[in-house]
This record gives structure tokens, sequence and C-alpha cells, in this order.
């Protein structure tokens, strides 16, 4: 599909890509001239309104965020027509950076950099109320500088929520997200422990949402939690991994949410001291 030259009167400069039924895109302010990236969500049939409904979600739960490890949130703009959606258009921070996954840096110290600007910036959400529900390596954009931006609220909810049909990632989904129960911070920090455990190894752990299922998720797909095998510790996997970060990723992804630490101000904390514990190194 060719790429507009303008979308509710916001020029684009560029098509930076596409996500679930969505494309992103850097754009222009026609009267203000400030840049912006622009997430433009078209509704064909039915079955996009849900996409529809997770942006208009992201734009209502990103409001309400202040974080700079957060992107930002504009305005989000709706088309009608015969007083229908036809399509939604949310403006966001532009930010020139890559996703985790394609620029994973060479050592541990900024690595653990990396997951303690994401564990604060979950903190800050878990303190507004909301959890992320889908933190894996796609969802975090590195600038130059290191610093980080979490991206794609699409599937966050408020605390407590019970989402009637699975929505998570196969390899970062948690048991409880999986299973259908209750969506707490809990679950943040295990999405959190099971992308910090791809970073360090660079293989998917196992969850109880197998690899094979896809986007065809239902409770067919589902492992029990009994069924679900804990990987083996990260530095039993590679010796130059410390044994403390290795912990850490092992508390994190505990099967059961009570098992995991009490809250992402610890995980927060834990990985600052494992930063000093391996500057000092």
């Amino acid at each position: 599909m060719s790429t507009p030259r303008s979308i509710s009167k916001f020029n684009v400069l560029a098509h930076l890509g596409d996500g679930a039924r969505s494309s992103i895109y850097a754009v222009q302010d026609a009267k203000t001239k400030q840049v912006w990236a622009l997430k433009h969500v078209i509704r064909v049939n039915e079955k996009d309104d849900r996409f529809i409904e997770q942006t208009e979600r992201e734009h209502a739960i990103g409001s309400k965020l202040d974080h700079p490890s957060i992107r930002k949130i504009g305005r989000l703009i709706r088309s009608r027509k015969f007083l229908k959606t036809t399509s939604v258009s949310l403006i966001m921070e532009l930010v020139d950076g890559s996703t985790l996954d394609k620029r994973i840096p060479r050592n541990y110290s900024d690595m653990v950099s990396i997951f303690h600007q994401v564990a604060q910036g979950l903190m800050h959400m878990h303190g507004r109320g909301f959890v992320h529900a889908d933190m894996k390596p796609t969802n975090v954009l590195v600038l130059d500088d290191q610093s980080i931006r979490i991206i794609d609220l699409g599937q966050a909810c408020p605390i407590g929520t019970v989402k009637p049909r699975i929505q998570g990632t196969p390899g970062y989904i948690a048991p409880e997200q999986a299973n259908r129960r209750e969506i707490t911070p809990q679950t943040d920090i295990y999405n959190l422990g099971a992308m910090m455990y791809w970073v360090l190894v660079r293989e998917v752990m196992p969850t109880a949402l197998p690899p094979s299922a896809g986007e065809a998720a239902d409770s067919s797909n589902v492992l029990e939690d009994h069924e679900v095998a804990m990987p083996t510790p990260p530095h039993e996997r590679n010796s130059r991994i410390h044994p403390l970060l290795s912990q850490q990723v092992m508390d994190c992804i505990q099967l059961d949410p009570a098992q995991r630490p009490e809250s992402m101000d610890i995980v927060a904390n834990r990985l600052e001291m494992i930063q000093q514990v391996l500057a000092a190194a």
C-alpha cells in the first residue's frame, strides 16, 4: 500500500513500520511544524474493531503517564462516517531508536542499565494503577545514548483486570495471562523476567503459551501451570552472566505470582545493586 501524503491534517514525512492492523508514520503538524509519530488504524471490517479499541486504550492509559522511559502519548483523532469510526490516529512522541532485539548491548552492565530503566518505567505505570502486560524486546526502543522508551500500550490495562480472551506473546506471557486470571504488577515482573532471559540467553523460554500457538491462541493451546518447565538459569547457560543477575531473572519468572518479587520497586532496586556490582568487577 502506498504511503499517504497526509493523515488528519498532518503531513506524512516517512513510513516507519507496521504493526497489528496499524501503520506508523513520521508526520509534521501543518500548523506548528512539530514532528511526531502517528499510529494509523483503519477499520475495514468488524474484525478491526478490537484494534481500534486497543489504540483507544493506548491513548486512554498513555495520556495518564509521564515518565522519561515511556514514550509520550499525545492526542487521539477519530475519523467517522455515518456516525461510525472509520479510522483512528494516535499522535505519539517520535523516537529515533531501534528495538532492543536489534540493539542488544555488548556488555552486561549496559544490559542491566536497560533492564533497570524498563523496571523504573513499569514502576511508574503501576503507581498510576496500570499494567503494561506485553513487555518484550520489540516493545523497548533503545536510543543512541542508551536511554530507552517503553512502547505499545495496546495490551495495557488497569491493575486487577481479568481479560475475556488470551492476550500476550509466547515466550513472554505470564501463566495468569495465558489462563485468563487477574493481571497485576507481578504480571509485568514475569514479562520483564522473560525479556531479560531472552536478552541474556538469546532464546525464548518455555511459557504457558507455546510459540506454535501464534495469534490463534485459545484455551486448547495453553499449558497448566504445573506443565510449564522452568528454564535453565542464565548463568548455567553462560558462565559470564553474574549469578546475582541470573537469580534476579529466575525470581521474576516464578510461575506463582506470589513467589515473584513483591513489587517492581524491589526489582528496580535489585537491578541497581547488580549494576553497582558489575561496575566494581
